[in-house]
């Protein structure tokens, strides 16, 4: 029995895990809590055009000595405002200056990372390196996630007024323009917070797959937002203790966790549909 006990307890004994613990709950709150939003909104895109946009920020803070949030949190910010210009400037739909921004921006820091002689693991910004963090680190991660779940808490009955109908929230006097680019700072700030432990690619499926989930699951939106952070948090410490003994990468394991959550809900609410539907008729 005590042997039992020490295998399953045995990932909590070590700080490294403890630390990836800590901060996969941080970042599992504000991802979950703006996957609502961009679901419902139809963002989903622009948290992949954000999330790739980061990297020649990150490469720039390096070269000058800067933190790396910075430089992502800025690039992210210029990728959105760029989009946002170009979008209301031409005749070309949003998903399309998106595509074309991030992958020009991605495409740069590449090419910037090729010709600068530094320490940054590539593998570690596109996937994350949770276990190679520090309580610094997690520190930093405690306080975007505060930031944004302040943010939220304040503003949120606004956001859900622009993000269901922007047209009424400007009738009724709502500062749609700061909506709209708060949304995208908070965006970028959740981005910034999650990129040392789950990368800028894995942090998209972070940003989709809580509130599409909730959103299969519910349609009243406070409890939208429970169910989300519910499944991201559960997904996500689970992923960690997995990954431990299965001997796999902690991010990647959060992110097959959370897909699979999303399958059984797609194939059960599908079903649920039928049944009543069958009754109905």
């Amino acid at each position: 029995m005590d042997d039992l006990v020490t295998f399953i307890t045995e990932p909590f004994i070590f700080t490294f895990m403890q630390q990836a613990f800590v901060i996969v709950i941080l970042v599992a709150i504000p991802t979950a809590l703006l996957s609502c939003f961009l679901v419902l909104k139809g963002w989903s895109l622009m948290g992949d055009a954000v999330s790739h946009s980061v990297l020649p920020g990150v490469v720039i803070a390096y070269v000058i000595g800067f933190p790396y949030a910075i430089g992502a949190f800025v690039a992210g910010m210029i990728c959105a405002m760029v989009t946002g210009f170009l979008s209301r400037n031409s005749r070309l739909k949003e998903d399309t200056v998106m595509g074309i921004v991030f992958s020009s921006m991605f495409a740069l820091g590449l090419v910037m990372l090729t010709k600068i002689e530094s320490d940054v693991h590539l593998d570690h910004i596109l996937f994350g390196d949770v276990l190679g963090l520090n309580w610094q680190d997690v520190l930093e991660t405690g306080i975007i996630t505060l930031v944004v779940a302040a943010s939220i808490a304040i503003k949120g009955r606004d956001l859900i007024v622009f993000v269901f109908d922007h047209q009424h929230a400007k009738v009724i006097g709502l500062p749609v323009t700061a909506l709209h680019y708060g949304l995208l700072a908070l965006l970028s700030l959740t981005i910034v917070g999650a990129l040392k432990a789950v990368g800028m690619i894995l942090v998209i499926a972070m940003l989709i797959a809580p509130g599409a989930i909730a959103h299969l699951m519910t349609q009243r939106f406070e409890l939208m937002m429970a169910v989300a952070v519910s499944v991201s948090v559960s997904c996500s410490i689970a992923g960690v203790y997995l990954s431990f003994f299965i001997n796999s990468a902690p991010a990647p394991t959060i992110v097959m966790l959370l897909s699979i959550g999303f399958i059984a809900t797609f194939s059960y609410t599908s079903y649920r549909s039928k049944q009543i539907t069958a009754s109905v008729n």
